[in-house]
């Protein structure tokens, strides 16, 4: 059997081109598309992504909404909406832990097995990167212990930084579940 922390793997790179089941999309309330990953995403999905958020009334922080991909290899994209990290004390640690519920969740819902991530809110939206990578890798790890049909979780960074932090954080927590 393999075990949670061997069905997550990070990678670095540009997640609009992983032929996943569906990739995650670090959007804002609108969900009609802005800069970093969220611009990313809209660009390589085509005016149909668009289109299609258009009619979804946006989205809530710390909640979650599925759209078909388009152009995009995946056929899905999961659109979360991350905290503004404001110092901790806003509630950030648990909106951001319901970005990843949410979408484990809807991806359970569609039956995928594969999904990516990006490192949601922490581009502009200044999220710490330690912070958030411990955040999405005990939320990853919550959920395969319980139902799912994933069977592997990408970690997708768009730098070696954020790599690094993912794996820092799937380390330490292979060590806290050893010790």
């Amino acid at each position: 059997m393999q075990t949670a922390n061997r069905r997550i793997e990070v990678l670095e790179g540009d997640i609009t081109k992983l032929a996943v089941d569906a990739i995650v999309n670090a959007a804002n309330n609108s969900l009609l598309g802005g800069g970093g990953v969220d611009g990313a995403i809209h660009r390589a999905a085509g005016p149909e992504l668009l289109a299609e958020c258009r009619n979804l009334g946006g989205c809530a922080t710390g909640a979650a909404k599925a759209t078909r991909g388009y152009r995009l290899p995946a056929p899905w994209v999961i659109h979360t909406v991350g905290p503004v990290w404001t110092g901790g004390a806003r509630g950030e640690p648990v909106l951001l832990a319901s970005c990843y519920r949410e979408c484990l969740l809807l991806a359970r819902e569609l039956g995928l097995r594969r999904i990516a991530f990006p490192a949601i809110s922490c581009g502009v939206y200044g999220y710490p990167l330690e912070l958030a990578s411990n955040i999405a890798v005990r939320e990853l790890l919550a959920h395969f212990a319980g139902e799912t049909t994933l069977e592997q979780v990408n970690l997708v960074a768009f730098s070696p930084e954020v790599a690094q932090a993912y794996r820092r954080a799937l380390v330490e927590t292979a060590d806290q579940s050893a010790g």
